[in-house]
C-alpha cells in the first residue's frame, strides 16, 4: 500500500503526514509513504485543496487534516 500525502510540506501537509503514519502503525499496515509537492502533478490527481490523502493513487480526501481514526478508516476500506 503507498499512502500519498499532496501538498507544499505545509505544517497542514506535515500535520496530516503524521497522522496517517500514526493510522497505518496502529493497524499494524506497513505502508510506502510519498509526499507529492508537485503542483501539476496535485492538480492532475484532481486536488484543487491541501492537504490532500491518496491511497494508492485514489484520492481519499482534500482539504482537511484528518484524525488518525479516521485515516485508519480510510486504510481499512482500502485492504
Amino acid at each position: 500500500m503507498t499512502i500519498q500525502i499532496l501538498g507544499s510540506g505545509c505544517p497542514r501537509c506535515k500535520a496530516l503526514e503524521q497522522n496517517a503514519r500514526a493510522a497505518a502503525a496502529s493497524l499494524g499496515i506497513d505502508a510506502a509513504f510519498e509526499k507529492v509537492t508537485d503542483s501539476d502533478r496535485i492538480m492532475e490527481m484532481g486536488v484543487m485543496m491541501t492537504p490532500g490523502l491518496a491511497v494508492d493513487g485514489m484520492v481519499k480526501s482534500t482539504g482537511k487534516v484528518l484524525n488518525p481514526d479516521q485515516i485508519a478508516d480510510i486504510l481499512m476500506g482500502s485492504l
